[in-house]
């Protein structure tokens, strides 16, 4: 008997619903409220995660198979850290010129 493998594209969809589903968790058992736009953003996801089985239509902003887009991913993992009560945001050093780039 052979065994079917799994459908990656469906894998991924759930693996980022149940991420969602774990950050508004974790916010409400830490007691940190959310902003609006956090709120706003986990539905209106999570939304388009179920009805479409990813949440971004141009091929571009993600990787074929993925359900969330890069911008997307980064946002959630921030929203994770803020649950979490690490340090808000993630840390992006400035752009500096290389002196032999002129």
């Amino acid at each position: 008997m052979k065994r079917k493998l799994p459908d990656r594209k469906a894998q991924a969809q759930r693996a980022a619903l149940n991420a969602l589903k774990r950050a508004r968790r974790m916010a409400e058992k830490a007691g940190v409220t959310l902003s609006e736009w956090e709120g706003e953003f986990i539905d209106s996801v999570s939304g388009r995660l179920q009805t479409y089985g990813r949440a971004f239509g141009d091929p571009e902003k993600g990787a074929p198979g993925e359900a969330l887009s890069a911008l997307q991913t980064v946002k959630l993992k921030e929203i994770a850290a803020k649950a979490k009560g690490e340090k808000k945001g993630l840390e992006r050093k400035p752009f500096r010129r290389r002196k032999d780039d002129d």
